[in-house]
């Protein structure tokens, strides 16, 4: 008679459980996947939800596995993420992954088109509504930088009650210079900007055209790391801000 070893009778047993086990796993996840498509089929929509879903492009199972996956640890973690984000990390397939992806790049192009197009009418009305006041920046954006073709502007910050400051400023403006000056402690108030330039005699014509531009510090100053008196003139040189 054939004998069978005891170790090759546990490897068998292991093995068949093994093969056993997996197959029930897939059967669970299989139902569970179709009972969660089942029941989102079920569900109806508030007016509310369907205008949400309709916002974002989303179908109504995609809404309602996006609103089922904030009540999990994506929406303790990250409760501000969008939805578009929402589906695309936790996304079941690399084709759903491109699928809410591509969803969300329209939706970022057709949001800055908008933000551009109300930009260029808010300028508008403000050239419109109030022509002899000068545009000012809130100085968030970069101070212009150097390349090849275009040479850096200068930077000048200054600020309230300082003579020195005005006598510069004023200097520059007659050697007709193209430079963009920083109120430092202007606080975001524009009319303590604005008075400070019609105190001290900037051209509002070359402040429309660019040629001079008004901004806020925004705190720049401090973060350039120069130190020194007011006022400062700096300029770009090979990606390094100095002095002038």
């Amino acid at each position: 008679m054939l004998q069978i070893k005891p170790k090759y009778l546990l490897f068998v047993f292991l093995a068949w459980t093994l093969v056993f086990g997996q197959g029930l796993l897939n059967q669970a996840v299989a139902q569970n996947n179709s009972q969660s498509n089942t029941s989102y089929s079920q569900v109806q929509l508030t007016q509310e939800q369907t205008q949400k879903a309709s916002d974002w492009g989303l179908k109504k199972d995609e809404w309602l596995r996006y609103e089922q996956l904030m009540r999990g640890p994506i929406g303790i973690y990250s409760p501000n993420l969008d939805p578009l984000t929402v589906l695309g990390i936790e996304a079941r397939t690399e084709t759903e992954r491109r699928y809410f992806a591509e969803l969300q790049v329209k939706a970022e192009s057709n949001r800055v088109q908008k933000e551009l197009a109300y930009q260029r009418a808010y300028d508008e009305a403000f050239a419109r509504l109030y022509p002899n006041l000068m545009p000012i920046s809130d100085g968030m954006t970069d101070t212009p930088s150097t390349s090849s073709n275009i040479p850096s502007r200068l930077a000048v910050f200054v600020k309230d009650n300082c003579i020195a400051c005005d006598s510069r400023v004023k200097q520059l403006q007659s050697n007709n210079q193209e430079f963009d000056i920083y109120l430092v402690g202007s606080r975001n108030n524009d009319k303590l900007v604005r008075d400070w330039a019609n105190r001290i005699g900037i051209d509002t014509q070359k402040v429309k055209a660019g040629v001079i531009t008004l901004n806020h510090d925004g705190g720049r100053w401090v973060q350039l790391g120069i130190g020194g008196d007011l006022p400062a003139i700096v300029k770009e040189v090979n990606g390094q801000w100095q002095r002038q």
